[in-house]
C-alpha cells in the first residue's frame, strides 16, 4: 500500500473537518428562526375550517325559556363584547362545548381557529407540549419543533375541556398566558406571545380541587373571569319539545332518513324523565327514534325506568297510555 488515502477515506476526512463548522452554522439558523416572529401560516392551520354557525342550534334550543338559562344568555351577549377567559360549569351532556363554540362564531374571532384540547384524555406528561409546543431535543429522540395549540389557533380561540386535569407545571404556563399573553415552548427558553381567547369547561367542583391542592387558585380566579354555570335538562324541561325537534331534524339529515313528528304522549314520557346524562342522552334517544322509525323504542323503556320510581297511579296511567296505541308505530307496506 502507498502513503496516499484512498477516495473514500478523502470523502469521510472531508465529512469530518466539515462536521463542526455546519454544526455551529445550523444551530444559529435554528435560534435565528426561533427568535423571529412567524409570518407564514402554520401548516395545522392549512387546512382550517371555520366553524359554520348553521352547525349549530338556534338561540332557542340553545338557549330555552328558563330563567337560569336567560341569565347564562345575557351573560354570554356581554362576554362576546370582550377576550376575557370564561369558564363554563355545568354536569356532563349540558351542551358546555356548544356554548364555547357559539361564544367563538358570534366574536371577531369567528374566521379563526377553534381548536379543543380534551385535558382528561391526554397523560399529563404529553399536555405541555400538546398546549404550547416544544423546541427541539425537548424529549428524547425527537428532533422536530411542534406547535403547539396556543400559536396553531393565533387569533382564535381554544377550548379546554375538564380543565381540571390540568397538571401543575401546565396550570402554570396557562396562567402566564392568561396574564399577559406570552409563554415559552417545552424546552424551550425564550417566550413567545399568543393572542387567543381562552375557554374552559369543567364537571366538576372546581373550589373542591382547590383545597385538595389539585388545582392553582390564582388560575382558577383568573378562569372564571366571566363564569357561566349551565343548568342541566331536568330543571328546563319545558325546552324539550324545542329541544327534540332539532334533533329530529338533525339527526334525520345525518342518517338519510325522512323527519319523524313526536307523539303527545312521547313528548309527555319524555318530559316525565330526569336525564341523568341531560342533552346528550336525549340525543341518544332521538337517534334510536330517528333509525328505528318508531316511538316504540322510547316508549317502552323510559315507561319502565319511570314505573320504577313513580308511584302506583303514575305507572297505571303512563302504561294506559302504551296500551292505546299513543305512541306512534312505524309504518307499514302491504305488498301487492
Amino acid at each position: 500500500m502507498n502513503g496516499s488515502a484512498s477516495p473514500c477515506e478523502e470523502t469521510r476526512y472531508a465529512s469530518m473537518s466539515r462536521r463542526p463548522n455546519f454544526g455551529r452554522t445550523r444551530a444559529n439558523e435554528d435560534r435565528r428562526t426561533m427568535a423571529k416572529p412567524q409570518t407564514s401560516m402554520p401548516a395545522e392551520r392549512a387546512h382550517f375550517v371555520p366553524i359554520d354557525p348553521k352547525d349549530l342550534p338556534g338561540d332557542a334550543v340553545i338557549f330555552g325559556r328558563t330563567p337560569s338559562m336567560r341569565e347564562i344568555r345575557a351573560t354570554v351577549e356581554r362576554a362576546l363584547q370582550s377576550d376575557l377567559p370564561v369558564l363554563i360549569q355545568g354536569e356532563s351532556g349540558t351542551g358546555k362545548e356548544v356554548i364555547a363554540k357559539f361564544l367563538h362564531v358570534r366574536s371577531r374571532r369567528r374566521d379563526m381557529p377553534f381548536l379543543k384540547l380534551n385535558c382528561a384524555a391526554i397523560p399529563a406528561g404529553l399536555l405541555e407540549g400538546e398546549l404550547f409546543g416544544y423546541e427541539k431535543r425537548a424529549f428524547i429522540g425527537d428532533n422536530e419543533i411542534k406547535r403547539g395549540m396556543v400559536e396553531t389557533a393565533e387569533e382564535g380561540t381554544i377550548f379546554l375541556d375538564e380543565v381540571g386535569e390540568l397538571d401543575w407545571a401546565t396550570q402554570l404556563k396557562l396562567l402566564r398566558l392568561l396574564q399577559n399573553g406570552r409563554f415559552v415552548c417545552a424546552g424551550g427558553t425564550e417566550e413567545r406571545s399568543a393572542h387567543v381567547r381562552v375557554i374552559c369547561a369543567t364537571n366538576c367542583d372546581l373550589q373542591v380541587a382547590v383545597q385538595k391542592h389539585a388545582l392553582r387558585p390564582d388560575l382558577l380566579a383568573c378562569l372564571r373571569t366571566i363564569n357561566l354555570h349551565l343548568s342541566p335538562l331536568r330543571e328546563r324541561k319545558e325546552d324539550i319539545p324545542e329541544i327534540c325537534e332539532y334533533l329530529l331534524s338533525k339527526l334525520a339529515k345525518e342518517f338519510g332518513k325522512e323527519t319523524p313528528r313526536l307523539s303527545p304522549a312521547a313528548l309527555n314520557l319524555l318530559k316525565q324523565w330526569n336525564w341523568p346524562g341531560n342533552l346528550r342522552e336525549l340525543e341518544n334517544w332521538i337517534a334510536r327514534i330517528v333509525v328505528f322509525g318508531t316511538e316504540e323504542v322510547l316508549g317502552y323503556e323510559l315507561v319502565r325506568k319511570l314505573s320504577s320510581t313513580g308511584s302506583a297511579t303514575g305507572r297505571k296511567h303512563r302504561v294506559g297510555h302504551l296500551k292505546e296505541g299513543a305512541l306512534r308505530r312505524p309504518r307499514r307496506h302491504s305488498g301487492s
